[in-house]
């Protein structure tokens, strides 16, 4: 009997480990940028000298969704949206290079140029910082152009340059921060044929309504198995009841 309690105990934990994944998507379908996560179940069979009588359910986040999400213009001369594979270069909190679809820039307090969550965007160099006071507007190539009021010319000069990197033939994974990294350490060389969409971002890429009826499923599946538990559990103690009955 313990077998089919183990069994449904792994399968409770892999209803928790879904429900945890649609709760995330579900929460971000509003995010610019967001990447849904994919969930990915399989049956590990426990191995030793005896029958092998258990198929454990494991369930673990393995990677999330390229799909493009659907552009939004803004009308914001800092916002950019990248396709295909292209990827924006952020400075993660741990100060690693990091990478991110979330292209919803402004100026910090302190003259750096950030996204959304609040990353320093990189260039080749580094972080880029723009001149007090100066206009700041991103060219289709990356470029960030800055320009001085002040001055009577209002030319725009090139102060950096967003470092866009291409993640074809690069396995990346998704971290606990919801940035992207190389698989085993280092950094994507930036593409210099990358293009940006200016004044325009990218939405979050999960089906609001997929992700609703994948709930529904899920807490389905999650009462099933609890029903399981309950049925090895009556089954168990009527054999008890049974092997205690006189001869």
């Amino acid at each position: 009997m313990d077998h089919l309690i183990y069994t449904a105990y792994s399968g409770l934990n892999a209803s928790m480990t879904q429900q945890r994944v649609i709760a995330n998507n579900m929460a971000n379908a509003q995010t610019t940028g967001f990447r849904a996560e994919m969930l990915v179940t399989s049956p590990t069979t426990i191995k030793g000298t005896g029958l092998e009588a258990r198929a454990m359910s494991d369930a673990q986040v393995r990677g999330s969704s390229s799909r493009q999400g659907e552009l939004m213009p803004t009308g914001n001369p800092l916002d950019v949206a990248m396709t295909g594979d292209t990827m924006l270069a952020v400075q993660a909190a741990n100060g690693d290079e990091a990478y991110t679809r979330r292209g919803d820039l402004s100026i910090d307090v302190n003259g750096t140029l950030v996204n959304g969550d609040g990353l320093p965007v990189l260039s080749d160099s580094g972080p880029i910082t723009v001149p007090p006071g100066n206009t700041v507007r991103i060219a289709p190539d990356g470029s960030v152009l800055a320009s001085d009021p002040a001055q009577q010319s209002g030319l725009a000069e090139a102060i950096g340059k967003l470092k866009l990197a291409s993640t074809t033939g690069t396995q990346i994974e998704k971290g606990l921060d919801g940035q992207f990294r190389v698989v085993g350490g280092g950094v994507l060389p930036a593409d210099d044929n990358a293009k940006v969409i200016g004044a325009t971002l990218e939405k979050s890429n999960v089906n609001a309504t997929q992700v609703l009826v994948d709930m529904v499923s899920a807490q389905r599946l999650f009462d099933m198995r609890t029903r399981m538990v309950a049925t090895a559990k009556d089954d168990d103690e009527k054999s008890t009841a049974l092997m205690g009955l006189p001869g």
